[in-house]
């Protein structure tokens, strides 16, 4: 599915939706698709349930995933995305971040842009490819 870095500053709950959010971004995961149970995915990821239960109850308050009652979690029909502030205040820490450390190993900014644009397009391919799996 994805991966959580325990390293980043970011809360493992916030990885945790913002990687269901990225599969549902890339189609890795479509509306109407189940999404692994909590403790499921607790274990593949290796945190604690709790940590899981935190991330699909603000996802289901966002309108992102829905529970159907005796059968699970399943993302949305019609799945909302953040707002364009909250989207944009969130590109801006991680750009923030990422400029930080590039700028701390002495990369230039054309350095820079060329890992971001490698990893997304990495990303991008592998969540793709885990949808084509399924």
């Amino acid at each position: 599915m994805f991966d959580i870095n325990p390293t980043s500053t970011a809360p493992i709950w916030q990885q945790i939706e913002e990687g269901i959010r990225r599969m549902i971004t890339v189609g890795a995961l479509t509306p109407g698709d189940a999404v692994p149970s909590v403790r499921d995915l607790a274990r593949t990821l290796r945190v604690n349930p709790n940590t899981v239960a935190r991330s699909y109850q603000r996802l289901i308050d966002r309108g992102v995933l829905a529970v159907r009652r005796g059968e699970g979690t399943y993302v949305s029909e019609a799945p909302s995305q953040p707002k364009k502030s909250e989207r944009n205040e969130k590109l801006r820490d991680a750009a923030t971040q990422y400029a930080g450390t590039a700028l701390s190993l002495g990369a230039s900014r054309e350095e820079a842009a060329a890992e971001v644009e490698t990893s997304y397009e990495r990303l991008t391919k592998e969540l793709r490819r885990g949808n084509e799996s399924r």
